[in-house]
């Protein structure tokens, strides 16, 4: 029996090189199907998930400040250590939310082995609304385009049939 094998067409993947400052290629890649319809949605989750994360980081901060200051373990007070622990836990979780965009070990791959740091973000922000969020939104307006012309444009005088 022959076996009939047919691949599907890379026409919606999109692969951004990565490079270091310097123009040198990392050999790591970021991969972007952008025809998965759920891709638009994690894109809105981490906005949505980073703004949660930013606002626990500044209500984290004001409580550290409401309390009174002492002497902590070693050279720095105790407050100064939980604002640390805190911005470190918060860059923690921004890691798994940029992930999961990304793809796996995405920012890892962005930042080729620095840490994780306030420019680091702002820096991945501006990759991901420069180089990304455009082939996005493309790619939705093209759905869209496929879907109307495959089933035609809904107007208001369309009844919804629900079926029971």
């Amino acid at each position: 029996m022959e076996k009939k094998i047919r691949q599907v067409e890379n026409d919606d993947i999109l692969i951004l090189g990565i490079e270091t400052k310097d123009g040198i290629d990392t050999g790591e890649v970021l991969e972007f199907d952008l025809a998965d319809i759920e891709l638009p949605l994690r894109y809105q989750e981490l906005i949505e998930k980073d703004k949660k994360n930013k606002e626990n980081l500044k209500n984290q901060f004001i409580i550290i400040e409401k309390r009174q200051d002492v002497k902590g373990k070693k050279l720095l007070s105790k407050n100064e250590e939980d604002k640390l622990k805190a911005i470190n836990d918060f860059l923690n979780k921004e890691v798994e939310v940029y992930n999961m965009f990304l793809g796996e070990n995405g920012v890892q791959k962005l930042l080729n082995g620095r840490k994780l740091g306030w420019t680091s973000l702002k820096q991945i922000d501006e990759i991901i609304e420069k180089q990304i969020v455009p082939y996005l939104n493309i790619s939705m307006d093209s759905v869209t385009e496929k879907i109307i012309e495959k089933y035609g444009k809904a107007t208001e005088t369309d009844e919804i049939e629900v079926v029971e």
